[in-house]
């Protein structure tokens, strides 16, 4: 899960941006980034490793990025390491087209082999990267026509906001299966992944539908569905306080958290199911169906209610125990069995404590996963 912003007005972008990206952090915060396209067209990528913190001081707040349209993104890292050069945006070879995004394609790879084939140079490891190189590899003149051709390559979940040298101060956003709010008011526009990116600068928002496009600029808002066909604007007026915003207009971030688990477990299974199919994904899993049926003991290791859920999944069944986190760090220094298995369950919580069972784990018999 990651957080995107973006803005196009007459102000300053970066500050925004960064403001807008502090809301966000709970998304992600292993890096963070901005794209800003200055007066002369040109779009000036900053990113950092590190909390969003890292990249407010490298860039004096956001005043060393002069411009007045650009994107933000906070990261939790899925394809790469959380490094500066997989911290998002990124850009073609030419730096003249910057994406973020948040979500999983599932079909980078065979993309990615396909957009070497033609000569795009890759600087990261992340799956958005094929985002960017698609996009200038598509382009025809015509960023929503691009981004609608692209739309029927990509698999998997998207929420994306792309800049175009091409088009100055003009956003370009676009969602499928994750979340983006497109935020209107007069003079400037803004996008983010989640209404506490925007309440301080408009109450009036729109929602996008799966796979519309929409176009930003500083005189307002335009969006498509599929098929490039403009629809008119159903914007809704959000009447929470910050602080309830904050919490998606839920009571509290527990009662947001039980809400938002359908969508968590959809978009878990899907990087290793293909629905469509009702297929398990070849490279899914680590082990084959063969070394699954010979396992003797599958142990559950978690913590908080990660360990709760471990339990309740253990069941009655035999060959199944559920640890702790820190008492399994104790039991796995017996000597590896042949058939035992690891699954590691992460919660909201205790996040240090599972991760350090994780590399005790993997040090020993090198079966741990996540």
């Amino acid at each position: 899960m990651c957080g995107i912003v973006g803005f196009t007005g007459s102000a300053q972008a970066a500050p925004l941006l960064l403001d807008g990206l502090r809301k966000l952090e709970y998304r992600g915060y292993d890096s963070a980034g901005l794209a800003v396209q200055n007066a002369a067209g040109k779009i000036e990528v900053v990113k950092a490793k590190g909390r969003l913190r890292v990249l407010s001081e490298m860039t004096d707040e956001g005043k060393a990025v002069q411009g007045s349209c650009g994107i933000g993104h906070t990261r939790w890292a899925t394809h790469g390491e959380p490094n500066d050069i997989n911290a998002h945006p990124h850009t073609d070879m030419k730096g003249h087209i910057a994406v973020v995004h948040n979500g999983i394609i599932e079909n980078y790879e065979e993309l990615r082999a396909q957009l070497k084939a033609k000569g795009c140079v890759f600087v990261s490891e992340t799956d958005t990267e094929v985002i960017a190189h698609l996009l200038h590899t598509l382009y025809d003149g015509d960023m929503l026509s691009t981004i609608l051709h692209a739309q029927t390559m990509l698999e998997g979940s998207y929420a994306l906001c792309v800049l175009n040298a091409e088009a100055p101060d003009t956003l370009y956003c676009t969602r499928k299966d994750s979340p983006l709010v497109v935020g209107l008011s007069d003079g400037a526009q803004y996008v983010g992944s989640d209404i506490p990116a925007l309440i301080r600068h408009t109450r009036t928002v729109e929602l996008l539908d799966e796979r519309e496009v929409a176009v930003l600029t500083r005189s307002g808002v335009r969006v498509y569905d599929h098929f490039g066909n403009e629809r008119a604007l159903k914007p809704i007026h959000v009447d929470w306080d910050v602080e309830a915003a904050e919490k998606g207009g839920y009571a509290h971030f527990m009662l947001k958290e039980i809400h938002e688990e359908p969508a968590a477990l959809k978009k878990t299974f899907s990087a290793h199911v293909d629905a469509e199919k009702m297929a398990i994904r070849p490279g899914a899993f680590p082990i084959s169906a063969e070394e699954a049926n010979s396992l003797r003991t599958l142990t559950i290791v978690a913590c908080g209610t990660a360990y709760h859920a471990g339990r309740h999944a253990r069941g009655g069944a035999a060959g199944r125990e559920s640890d702790g986190a820190d008492e399994r760090r104790r039991l796995i220094d017996c000597p590896h069995r042949w058939g035992l298995r690891h699954v590691h369950l992460r919660g909201a919580g205790n996040r240090r404590r599972k991760h350090k069972s994780i590399h005790h784990a993997s040090g020993n018999d090198g079966a741990a996963g996540d």
